[in-house]
């Protein structure tokens, strides 16, 4: 193997490295019984990603528009505590976001039923923490996703 290979495998990922030496692992959600693409499919991180920027802005909107003094400090603070009630009140009771849903996306248990809202909390609650989700399965699937028993999924 050449140095242009060592470091291809170390950018791409240690899957995409398995997986040029032949390890098949199947597309992602294989394991979790969802469909390759099209809606029911594991979300792509893309769409995910816009729609965390989505609801933080929107987040960010409300706190300085409503709850803040005009203090930079106070509004970033702010910023969390209506993006966390945010995100609990929505995924608990609608299974989506304002992000998500204009993403086309929507946060389900495995089952495939609703997340129920002490799920849906628990999943904020480490989403808010950040290092959860920046952790992530072979599905794609961050640590706050795992610990509630949730999965996100194209609509």
């Amino acid at each position: 193997m050449d140095n242009r290979q060592a470091i291809g495998s170390w950018l791409s990922g240690p899957r995409a490295a398995a997986e040029q030496m032949g390890v098949d692992f199947g597309h992602r959600g294989q394991r979790l019984g969802l469909p390759e693409s099209g809606p029911g499919s594991i979300a792509p991180l893309g769409r995910r990603f816009g729609a965390l920027f989505i609801d933080w802005g929107l987040s960010s909107l409300i706190a300085y528009g409503l709850l803040s003094d005009g203090r930079a400090a106070s509004t970033s603070n702010w910023t969390l505590i209506v993006f966390l009630a945010m995100a609990v009140l929505t995924v608990g009771t609608l299974g989506l976001t304002p992000g998500k849903r204009l993403m086309g996306l929507r946060v389900v248990a495995l089952s495939g039923q609703r997340l129920s809202l002490p799920r849906a909390a628990l999943r904020t609650v480490l989403l808010g923490l950040a290092i959860p989700a920046l952790i992530w399965d072979r599905d794609t699937r961050g640590l706050h996703d795992r610990f509630s028993g949730a999965v996100q999924i194209r609509v």
